[in-house]
């Protein structure tokens, strides 16, 4: 289970090193894709499987299945770690997250989520200042 909050730095390559507590659940492989709200995704292959079968069976006749299918999708890369336990992230992704060098990596139970240091504060800011709402609408669910 990923949790916690980590700031980190892209070195010139564009690789970033994961967090120590999470790199033993990467070693079989993990798939970075584009995530929402322009953060990234890094998911353990095992979850990654489960998640692309998933969309791989949505209708195909709702075009916000597939739309939904080609973000998560056609933005994926197979990658591993390195010796120092970085992960190499492709330019165009960087490009869709707006990152540059400094990073938050958030574990979020079966994935992470790699964010611009600065979007990040932004967007904890307003969830934050929205926590009351949100806490509501997420306990008529019954959660």
């Amino acid at each position: 289970m990923f949790i916690g909050e980590y700031k980190h730095t892209l070195d010139e390559k564009g690789r970033l090193a994961v967090p120590v507590k999470f790199r033993g659940d990467l070693v079989k492989g993990a798939v970075i894709t584009r995530g929402l709200d322009t953060s990234l995704f890094l998911f353990p292959k095992e979850e990654w499987d489960k998640l692309a079968e998933k969309l791989a069976n949505l209708p195909l006749g709702q075009s916000n299945n597939r739309a939904f299918a080609r973000l998560m999708l056609a933005g994926a890369m197979d990658v591993e770690l390195d010796k120092q336990g970085r992960v190499m992230i492709p330019e165009y992704l960087r490009t869709y997250a707006g990152i540059r060098k400094n990073t938050v990596v958030a574990g979020l139970y079966n994935r992470m989520e790699i964010w611009d240091s600065e979007r990040w504060e932004q967007y904890k800011k307003t969830a934050e200042d929205d926590a009351e709402r949100i806490a509501e609408q997420l306990g008529q669910l019954g959660v």
